[in-house]
Parts: structure tokens; C-alpha cells; sequence
């Protein structure tokens, strides 16, 4: 059963179980002056448990309003089509490049398909389209009044080029998606999610210093929860970035094949996390949040797109 957190006046969390594990995936709700807003809903799979959780939390989910999106990977916003037939009436707020393939995701659907292979269905479930009616593009620069927030929207690529965080400048709180990396509870480790396609260092180091820029007193993370103590937090998040970068540089450098480079990383990443207190229970959930396989093909596809050079 999903459960149910309140962090500040009008902000929950939701703790969506995925594949059996909690803390994994989460959704935030927004909730002011008769408005109801989710930030990145997750995948089809876990739809039962979200409507259960919103019940729990006293919100009809017939009178959600607003749907925003960080972004449109399967575990943000695979179960928005499907999430809108208990939703009808929820716009969907989701920044322009990735407009497209929410109307259309036979291209999303291919590009996952590569990564999670015959698990695609145990793990997002169906990726419904989303009406053309129901959408509404955002850029970077816009201002977003929901819910009686006032929302900055900035963009923030080097995840994914369709990336954008919503940042309430009042409220020092910043819905950061998974621009931020990924931090589980109960284990002070940060995780570099990379999954391919368009996986861009460079960008991704610019997005950092927009975020420290913006000095928010608490980052929400998609995978999981708060994080305060920002800008420290900020500069691990980026030097794991680019250390694991290396590693994968050095392995394709020594001619090694990507079931090769999987291990090294495993290798030479898990006894970090081993000496910070995890069992194999928050191995498991650090790998249901951003796994090895597509954590190496997101480097390789980086490299061999943006830095072909370096690789003889």
C-alpha cells in the first residue's frame, strides 16, 4: 500500500510501491485556493495504489486539476493516458520537446523497449496516449499559478533533453525530477540516473550550477523524497556524475564490450554503498530507481554521440 506523508502546508508525498518496494517512486500533490495539482504521476503499474493514496489523503481524484511533469520517462509519466480517464479534467503541464510524444508514444515506447527489453510491461504497464486537449506546453521562463503556488519553471537538461524543474521561490521548495539524482532514505548516497538517449554532461553540469544558483532550501526528488543541505548535496551529485563517467570512458577506451563495462561499474560503485550501511534491500531499490545496464548505455551513447575523440 502506498503511503501518505505531509511536508509543508499544501505539499504531500506519496510513496508509490514498485515492484514491491517502497520509496522507490513518488508523486508530490500541490493542494490551494480549489486547486489540486500532481507532480510526475509515475507509470500505469502503479495507478491502483496512487488513487487509493489520494482517497487516503482526502483528495477526490475526479477534482485533480493540474498534472506537471518534469519530464516523460516511463516512470514519471507512463500513466498519464491512462490516469486521465479517473482525471478528466487535469491539464497536463509538460515542457514543449516533450509534448509530442505524450499525444504519440510509439517513439518512447521503441526507445524504452531497448533498455527494459521483455520487462516493459511488468514494469510501466501500458503507456496510453495522452489527448491533444488535455495538454498544455511549458518552456523555461514560464510562471506556473497552481494551486495557489507561484511555480517557476526551468529547464534543465542533461537527464533528458525534455527535463524541467518547478521551483516555488516563496516556499524555498524545488520539485527537481531527476535533474537532482537519485538519494533513497536511510542510505546518504547519491546516484547518477543516466539512461540513454540523450544523456549530456556538459548540459547536466550547467543544470547543477542553475540549481545552486537558485539556492532552494529543499530539493524533492523523484526517486525519493526531500533533500535539504542543497548546495553540498549538489556538488556529491556532480562529482559522482563525473567520476562515474570515467569509468565508463576508461572502460570503452580499454575495448570492453557493455556487459563488461556493467560489471566494472558494479565493481567499483557497490563498495561505496555497502561502506554507507546498505543491505541487499536498498541494493535492490537503488537499482529499481536507475539500474547498471541502463546506467552504462546512457554513458556509452554520450560518449560515442558528444566525445567520439576521446574514445581511440
Amino acid at each position: 500500500m502506498a503511503t501518505v506523508s505531509k511536508h509543508s502546508p499544501g505539499l504531500w508525498h506519496i510513496s508509490l510501491p514498485f515492484q514491491g518496494e517502497p520509496e522507490v517512486i513518488g508523486t508530490y500533490v500541490l493542494a490551494g485556493k480549489d486547486e489540486i495539482a500532481l507532480i510526475d504521476p509515475g507509470p500505469e503499474t502503479t495507478i491502483e495504489a496512487l488513487l487509493a493514496s489520494l482517497q487516503e489523503a482526502e483528495f477526490n481524484p475526479q477534482t485533480i486539476t493540474h498534472i506537471l511533469l518534469t519530464h516523460i520517462h516511463l516512470d514519471h509519466a507512463g500513466g498519464v493516458g491512462t490516469l486521465l480517464h479517473h482525471m478528466p479534467n487535469a491539464k497536463v503541464y509538460v515542457y514543449s520537446k516533450g509534448a509530442p510524444h505524450l499525444k504519440d508514444p510509439t517513439k518512447l515506447i521503441t526507445s524504452a523497449s531497448r533498455v527494459y527489453k521483455e520487462r516493459m510491461q511488468e514494469l510501466w504497464g501500458n503507456v496510453e496516449a495522452v489527448p491533444a486537449a488535455n495538454i498544455q506546453t511549458i518552456d523555461g521562463g514560464d510562471i506556473l499559478n497552481v494551486a495557489g503556488r507561484r511555480l517557476e519553471v526551468h529547464y534543465t537538461p542533461g537527464h533528458a533533453s525534455h527535463h524541467v524543474v518547478f521551483y516555488d521561490v516563496h516556499a524555498g521548495e524545488l520539485f527537481a525530477g531527476d535533474a537532482a539524482g537519485v538519494h533513497l532514505p536511510g542510505i546518504d548516497y547519491v546516484r547518477p540516473p543516466t539512461p540513454p538517449p540523450d544523456v549530456d554532461i556538459e548540459a547536466w553540469s550547467a543544470t547543477i550550477d542553475l540549481l545552486k544558483k537558485l539556492r532552494p532550501d529543499v530539493l524533492y526528488l523523484a526517486h525519493f523524497g526531500p533533500v535539504r543541505n542543497t548546495i553540498p548535496y549538489l556538488e556529491r551529485f556532480r562529482a559522482q556524475l563525473f567520476a562515474w563517467g570515467d569509468i565508463v570512458l576508461e572502460a570503452l577506451q580499454a575495448g570492453k564490450n557493455e556487459e563488461e563495462i556493467i560489471q566494472i561499474l558494479i565493481d567499483k560503485t557497490e563498495p561505496e554503498l555497502k561502506r554507507k550501511g546498505a543491505d541487499a534491500e536498498a541494493f535492490k531499490r537503488y537499482d529499481l530507481a536507475t539500474n547498471y545496464p541502463m546506467t552504462a548505455q546512457g554513458y556509452i551513447r554520450y560518449w560515442q554521440k558528444k566525445h567520439p575523440e576521446r574514445l581511440s
